[in-house]
């Protein structure tokens, strides 16, 4: 028997709205996977999990500094370009530009978590089903074959000009879903993400929003919590189908 709060979420709920990276597709296991024979060929000695993480934690960084300091958009692939630069710069790892740029293209190949196909099939029956990413138009378009699933809209930052969790993003992606289908209002979108942060940005811009807790972590104290927290994919179709 669902709690009365996820009662009213499957009722209200019109569209579901998805991060891509970290929530549709396993980003840090898909990345130790191809970079490990990478820096293997490299002669670096490290540990590809750790070098992985410096890489997505100095993105994420540099994304946030290029919303806060809002001069124009800077392109998810050349964000990503710089912090890979970095990270080999740090491991003292010799590279090309060739390299930089391989390793920013495996991005748009990373493959969905086990449930969440199976998972999309079970919903898309019931809702309008969306993606809404900080990746690049072109890559979130040739990471499609590799997903394997035909979302009804997928949506880049690029159409606001800043990354998640800028209040724009969440604006933008509504106003689309609206033109594109109509009947469906910011009341109805349900926005889902394996990250706190994208949880937090939708919640305070007026979507409902459900945390995946993959890894079981706190949420935190933030005072815009979201509607639903779950373990993953199978317990989402669960609740809302």
């Amino acid at each position: 028997m669902l709690n009365k709060l996820a009662q009213i979420v499957r009722r209200e709920t019109k569209a579901l709205v998805f991060d891509q990276y970290g929530t549709i597709v396993d980003m840090q296991s898909g990345l130790v996977e191809m970079v490990t024979p990478f820096l293997k060929n490299k002669g670096w000695s490290g540990n590809p999990n750790q070098f992985v993480t410096w890489w997505r934690r100095k993105h994420f960084e540099d994304s946030m500094i290029d919303s806060l300091i809002d001069n124009g958009h800077t392109p998810y692939r050349q964000i990503g370009h710089r912090a890979v630069s970095h990270v080999m710069d740090r491991a003292e790892i010799a590279y090309s530009q060739d390299d930089v740029e391989w390793l920013i293209s495996c991005i748009e190949k990373l493959k969905p978590f086990p449930d969440v196909i199976k998972s999309l099939e079970a919903l898309k029956n019931s809702y309008r089903l969306c993606i809404l990413s900080n990746g690049d138009r072109d890559m979130l378009e040739k990471a499609k074959k590799y997903i394997g699933f035909n979302f009804d809209l997928t949506i880049s930052v690029q159409e606001a000009g800043a990354f998640k969790p800028d209040w724009r993003t969440y604006a933008e992606a509504e106003k689309i879903i609206h033109q594109k289908f109509g009947e469906i209002e910011r009341s109805g979108i349900l926005f889902v993400a394996n990250h706190a942060f994208d949880c937090i940005g939708a919640k305070a811009y007026g979507f409902r929003s459900v945390f995946i807790d993959r890894r079981q972590r706190p949420f935190g104290e933030s005072p815009f919590q979201p509607d639903l927290i779950v373990k993953n994919f199978d317990e989402l179709s669960d609740i809302l189908t």
